[in-house]
């Protein structure tokens, strides 16, 4: 018996993927086929990740904490390890919290956590307009505000000691290892969005500086790092007065710094392991 034309059309998808040196072939190939609505559209679809750009850009979205995403060209693609940020931070989110995402992206964390705490009063920001447009689509439906400017200079002043869970997803790759990065981050994404500085944490230390005038009593900083960098990014929480911790998750290898404004206690607890 002959294969069918999907099998046929699948089999020779998978192929031309392989050749293009996508290592997921079969993966993508399935996704592919079910998000393009037409022949001619997944025809093309198929030539532009041929071509190098990410699948999420060619998909138009991405699974985060099993949400659909929106993901617009030329905008940070979120990463599964990302998830880990997220979890740790729905787990410190108590009912009705003040939650702020900045450098969200897409505000794929923000998103997160807006669905596993509905009724947070939850803002994010990036530098980037293109992000911006991005972040709003994912998270207005959920009553999510979204700034344009760098860090915390767009948020409402009102915010100032109010927030209960602040995440920042930083750029921390090295200035020097940007090289080393996949073609698909160093062509198709913003370099702003990727590179951290000389060591990977100037952005972080930024974040982390102004954090405490932000965070009300009992406040949560957490922001994604590598397992090399942790360490050092613990030790700025602690000069500027906040109590360190370190997550690790070995599943998604993902590293997240945790810091804790001294205040009230007992607003939420603590994160588990990954």
């Amino acid at each position: 018996m002959s294969a069918s034309p999907h099998a046929r059309t699948r089999s020779a998808l998978i192929t031309r993927l392989r050749h293009a040196g996508c290592v997921f072939a079969e993966d993508e190939a399935d996704l592919l086929l079910a998000t393009a609505p037409t022949a001619a559209d997944l025809d093309e679809m198929v030539a532009r990740r041929a071509a190098g750009l990410p699948l999420e850009h060619v998909l138009g979205w991405a699974e985060f904490c099993h949400q659909r995403i929106a993901v617009d060209p030329g905008v940070f693609v979120p990463r599964r390890r990302t998830q880990h940020l997220a979890r740790q931070a729905a787990d410190l989110t108590r009912p009705h919290a003040v939650v702020v995402d900045l450098c969200c992206g897409t505000g794929a964390v923000g998103a997160a956590l807006a669905a596993a705490h509905p009724g947070t009063e939850l803002h994010a920001a990036d530098i980037d307009p293109a992000a911006v447009r991005c972040a709003r689509r994912n998270l207005e439906p959920a009553g999510g505000q979204v700034h344009h400017g760098d860090l915390y200079e767009p948020l409402p002043t009102a915010l100032r000691g109010r927030i209960d869970i602040l995440v920042a997803n930083t750029p921390y790759v090295p200035t020097d290892a940007l090289d080393l990065l996949p073609p698909e981050a160093r062509i198709h994404e913003p370099r702003h969005a990727l590179d951290g500085g000389g060591d990977g944490l100037d952005v972080q230390r930024r974040v982390t500086a102004q954090a405490p005038a932000w965070l009300a009593p009992g406040g949560h900083l957490l922001i994604e790092t590598s397992t090399e960098q942790a360490p050092e990014a613990a030790a700025t929480f602690a000069r500027h007065g906040l109590t360190p911790d370190i997550s690790h998750c070995d599943e998604l290898h993902a590293t997240v710094v945790i810091g804790t404004k001294p205040g009230s206690p007992g607003r939420a607890g603590r994160p588990h392991a990954g």
